[in-house]
């Protein structure tokens, strides 16, 4: 079928635009800085450098064009400035990829997942892995949430079970629907949006994980094995 006029125009700037972004993704050095951001930290331009293995000067030119797209933006704290990702889309596309890219065949590109990551990482701003995955099952195990496809529905069980467990749910009483997002490593689902967001935030909290310096990788504390063993039912051996 062929178009005419403004909307044959459309969709070649879209196509255009798409495969603009997809070569900003795809350049090796930009990717690697990308994915150390995708926990939602911000980051000093060395500190992307040395994750892309590049030189500070070469950083800050892939720095510019991440910017320009709009894939990134800057925090200026004094003479310091610090990169994060833009937004929820942005890091969204990002465990896209890696989902196509943890289930792509062995002859177009071999896929190296660190058990680490696997069995606890943050999505951006909520948990991912294994303990994602596993805390999604346990909500939908005792009804507290219901899914539906990429929707998940927090139930009234599923309110009153997470206040009891100490997280205030006016926002979520208000929007009691939330993304899932399918788990490149896992390949099943595990809660974002408000839920999703909640639950990372109380674990930090109640100091059940701790964040890794230097990647997404979530540590889960002698604390956090004994809560989630008493709250979800989840046994560490369950995620090793």
């Amino acid at each position: 079928m062929r178009y005419a006029g403004l909307e044959e125009v459309s969709i070649v700037s879209n196509a255009d635009w798409v495969a603009e972004i997809a070569a900003l993704v795809g350049e090796p050095a930009r990717a690697h800085m990308l994915l150390a951001l995708g926990d939602g930290r911000a980051l000093p331009a060395g500190e992307l450098a040395a994750c892309a293995d590049v030189t500070a000067q070469t950083a800050s030119g892939h720095l510019a064009r991440l910017e320009q797209a709009g894939l990134v933006t800057v925090v200026r704290q004094g003479r310091h400035r610090y990169y994060r990702i833009a937004s929820v889309e942005v890091a969204s596309m990002l465990e896209a990829v890696m989902a196509v890219a943890a289930v792509s065949p062995p002859a177009v590109m071999r896929f190296h997942a660190d058990p680490v990551l696997q069995e606890a990482r943050t999505c951006y701003n909520h948990l991912a892995g294994r303990l994602g995955v596993a805390i999604c099952d346990a909500l939908v195990r005792i009804r507290a949430v219901v899914l539906d496809g990429e929707i998940a529905h927090v139930t009234t069980e599923g309110l009153a079970f997470l206040e009891s467990w100490g997280i205030n749910v006016s926002r979520i009483r208000l929007h009691p629907a939330c993304r899932t997002c399918i788990d490149w490593s896992e390949r099943r689902h595990h809660l974002a949006g408000t839920v999703g967001i909640a639950i990372h935030e109380h674990c930090l909290a109640l100091q059940w994980i701790e964040h890794h310096l230097d990647s997404r990788a979530v540590r889960i504390t002698p604390t956090g094995e004994r809560g989630l063993r008493t709250v979800f039912g989840i046994a560490l051996t369950e995620l090793r």
